[in-house]
């Protein structure tokens, strides 16, 4: 239980920190101790936030990333002076690109002491500023403050991390507030809809809805079937938004940005359209092949955001700038139904995304994530590393939920998938959990085994076995270079997650696999599943 101390008491100035977090819902911190963090993590504790100890900063930051995804409330990663700051800076910069509500506590040697001492000395604040969106260093008196404006700045439009350095002198020193200064929530207010936008969505006869990664944060799911549902708006999503509106729902046409083979089915679809929805639409998850697909002077293009359209990877017709869900139901309050698409172009759409991502495959990377997806429930949280099998992947593993397939989509960071996966069942233990990882992405990460058999997560690691950087390989094998530094030795990964106290299974065909599943499932430890590939069976599949 946390402890609690009534505001006119004098406390730590860390505890203050402590406290705040502990009030917007964290329940977990990752990170690495050293000298410099004891007393925030004492206070962290002492606030009722259990501190886990991880093998590396970037792993750490990945779990606190897994937890936010299932609880809502902000990642916490705890990173000493110097060299802890500088492991985590990849999953800061990704927290910062996949808008993850991340709090970055580092620990700091005090300013005086800085002037004449230099060992692991660096500027923190500079080396996260351009990665964060904001950073502070904490004072005695402004504890509450900082607290207060991290918690606001990290979770407020749109979500990103927010680094706090604590001196050691500061987080110890003794202060009495006598209150905590909390600003209230910042309510939104949707003004009526412009008669415009109404009028463009009635008299649409090709509308297309994309939705995205905001949409997610706001909980937008609700409406956006809704209005799909009732207006006859075919939707498809960026990977981070799979499964905001059903997969199986005959209007959703899955996730579009990172497949050339989806794009392919995708794009001209979007092409057609008469009005164009972008719903909470971030294109920073997005590549080349939907830069300017569309010219808003030929198209009318709805953009709702939650900041305005300024990154130009396309440009809109009118920009709205607010809370999506809202926004979007005031749009279409009051439009008719009417017949859309009359072509029958989304259930052809629909029907050639399915053959170009079969899953009937005798063995391969398509076989095992189409068996993994028929042996495990319907509700399993999916995390996927990247690489070829997550593109793969990506379109091929149908969810109903959002947040329910965790990947790294902006920054595209390898060796995320397994410390994603540790995150979501240490904050959902009664869910089944599952990892893919290419094996290269599996090896970075693969110390934290020792992890997840000391907190006894019956996590389930898949790995995609052919001794490659198979996506990089493929891609030179395509430009007709010769193979240069993409292949790797042939490692035993089952004999790996035996060696950390796990159970270890190799398997090369799908019968191997079901069986390896079913047994995971009734484990009451982790498991890994060395699933033996030919790179190759990427081949004209992604």
């Amino acid at each position: 239980m946390p402890v609690t101390t009534p505001d006119q008491t004098e406390n730590r100035a860390a505890d203050y920190l402590a406290r705040r977090l502990y009030e917007a819902g964290c329940r977990h911190a990752f990170g690495m101790p050293g000298g410099e963090v004891l007393t925030v993590m004492d206070a962290l504790a002492r606030a009722g936030i259990e501190v886990t100890l991880a093998r590396h900063e970037n792993a750490a930051a990945f779990m606190a990333e897994g937890v936010w995804h299932r609880t809502g409330a902000p990642g916490i990663l705890i990173a000493t002076l110097g060299p802890g700051v500088l492991n985590g800076v990849n999953a800061v910069a990704n927290a910062h690109q996949d808008r993850v509500p991340l709090i970055v506590i580092s620990g700091c040697v005090d300013a005086d002491e800085a002037l004449t001492y230099s060992h692991q000395i660096l500027d923190h604040e500079a080396v996260l500023a351009p990665i964060t969106k904001a950073t502070f260093r904490l004072t005695a008196q402004g504890a509450d403050v900082i607290a207060d404006k991290a918690v606001g700045i990290a979770t407020e439009g749109r979500p990103g991390p927010v680094h706090i350095d604590v001196p050691i002198s500061v987080a110890d020193m003794r202060v009495t507030l006598p209150r905590l200064r909390r600003r209230p929530d910042a309510v939104p207010m949707v003004p009526a809809a412009p008669e415009k936008a109404r009028d463009w969505l009635a008299g649409a006869e090709r509308p297309v809805m994309i939705v995205g990664l905001d949409a997610v944060n706001e909980e937008a799911g609700a409406v956006i079937l809704e209005v799909a549902e009732r207006l006859n708006i075919p939707v498809i999503t960026s990977y981070k938004a799979k499964g905001i509106v059903p997969e199986t729902h005959p209007l959703c046409l899955g996730g579009a940005g990172l497949s050339p083979l989806a794009d392919g089915l995708l794009v001209p679809l979007v092409e057609r359209a008469d009005l164009i929805l972008c719903v909470g639409y971030d294109p920073i998850e997005m590549r080349p092949g939907w830069r300017e697909i569309w010219d808003p002077a030929q198209v009318r293009v709805i953009d709702i955001a939650a900041v305005p359209n300024d990154q130009y990877m396309h440009q809109a017709t009118m920009n709205i700038v607010g809370a999506c869900g809202p926004s979007l139901a005031a749009i279409a309050e009051g439009v008719t139904p009417r017949t859309t698409w009359p072509g029958g172009e989304v259930t052809a759409a629909r029907d050639a995304l399915a053959r170009a991502f079969p899953t009937d495959d005798d063995w391969g990377a398509a076989a095992v994530i189409a068996e993994a997806r028929v042996v495990l429930p319907e509700d399993t949280i999916a995390t996927v590393d990247s690489g070829a099998h997550r593109i793969m992947l990506s379109q091929m593993w149908v969810t109903h939920h959002p947040r329910s397939v965790l990947q790294s989509t902006a920054l595209c960071t390898m060796g995320c998938a397994v410390p994603l996966a540790m995150g979501a069942k240490i904050a959902t233990p009664e869910a089944t959990v599952v990892s893919f990882s290419g094996d290269a992405g599996f090896l970075m990460v693969a110390g934290e085994l020792s992890t997840v058999a000391e907190l006894n997560l019956p996590v389930i690691f898949v790995v995609f076995v052919d001794a490659s950087l198979a996506l990089i390989e493929k891609k030179q094998r395509e430009r007709q270079m010769v193979n240069l530094a993409v292949d790797f030795g042939h490692h035993d990964f089952a004999a790996i997650g035996r060696a950390f106290g796990g159970n270890g299974v190799r398997v090369t065909n799908r019968a191997e696999l079901r069986a390896a599943l079913e047994a995971a499932q009734q484990a009451d430890t982790f498991t890994v599943i060395a699933a033996e590939i030919d790179r190759g069976s990427y081949d004209n599949r992604i």
